[in-house]
């Protein structure tokens, strides 16, 4: 058994849906969120940048005595997650855009996916995309531009902003008669109820969290890492600028704020 807390980072307010399923499965444990914010979004920097944030974002959790740290950002996770795990000892959980699954259960052959530049350019990305990609299905890259700052800025999801921008990236994959759409960026997951609006029931929209929720699980099990604590777990929250959109998180999450 092991009662410290689970670490979590992401660039923002994104991976909190990744939180959010993870206190709803592991009531027992205590989580700690790393938000940084200050250098959002991650998805418009370089290979290097993203892999230096990610060490330094790592580097906070164990400060913080975390026993396992799961990156909650599809940009940190295809681009860092290699380095993060020759440098730390501790077991390190990523997130991948849901390409296998799409691909196993299209029957269309054709498949959309809405993430970042970075996380589309990025080398785990496209060799994901070849290894499972052997029925020569079609997949449709959209780059989510814009997504990830008004959702920071505290823009409401059902804003005409989003409104417009979702339709600008989702029609063209829409008319290509896609019948899944990989959402390949947490932020993105709450936004799912204005992108079902657009793409009706016949696409399915493809996350990551139940995966990332089983393979934590997993680990915890496997390490024996569990908590053993009987009381109900708690959550904290620390970032690194002032712009966070409290509002937005109060509507989703009851956390304990902190800076760092």
């Amino acid at each position: 058994m092991d009662n410290r807390p689970i670490g979590i980072f992401d660039s923002g307010i994104g991976g909190i849906s990744i939180l959010n399923e993870l206190f709803k499965e592991l009531k027992n444990e205590q989580f700690i969120y790393l938000a940084d914010n200050k250098n959002c979004p991650y998805g418009n920097k370089s290979k290097k940048i993203i892999t230096e944030l990610s060490i330094k974002n790592c580097k906070e959790l164990i400060k913080l005595d975390c026993k396992i740290i799961v990156i909650a950002c599809n940009t940190s996770t295809t681009n860092s997650i290699e380095s993060l795990r020759k440098i730390f000892n501790c077991p390190i959980i990523g997130i991948e855009p849901g390409i296998k699954p799409a691909i196993l259960e299209t029957k269309t052959k054709k498949i959309g996916v809405l993430a970042t530049k970075k996380t589309l350019s990025s080398d785990i990305f496209c060799k994901t995309q070849y290894a499972n990609n052997r029925e020569k299905i079609k997949i449709y890259e959209q780059p989510g531009f814009g997504l990830v700052e008004s959702l920071e800025k505290g823009v409401k999801v059902k804003s005409i902003i989003f409104k417009q921008k979702l339709h600008q990236y989702l029609f063209p994959m829409i008319e290509k008669n896609i019948d899944h759409l990989v959402l390949g960026c947490t932020h993105y997951n709450f936004l799912k109820d204005e992108i079902k609006k657009i793409i009706g029931n016949k696409i399915t929209i493809v996350d990551s969290i139940i995966p990332v929720v089983n393979q934590t699980k997993k680990i915890l099990n496997e390490f024996n890492l569990s908590s053993g604590k009987t009381t109900h777990g708690s959550v904290k929250l620390f970032y690194n600028s002032k712009k966070i959109p409290k509002d937005f998180i109060n509507e989703i999450f009851k956390i304990e704020r902190k800076e760092f």
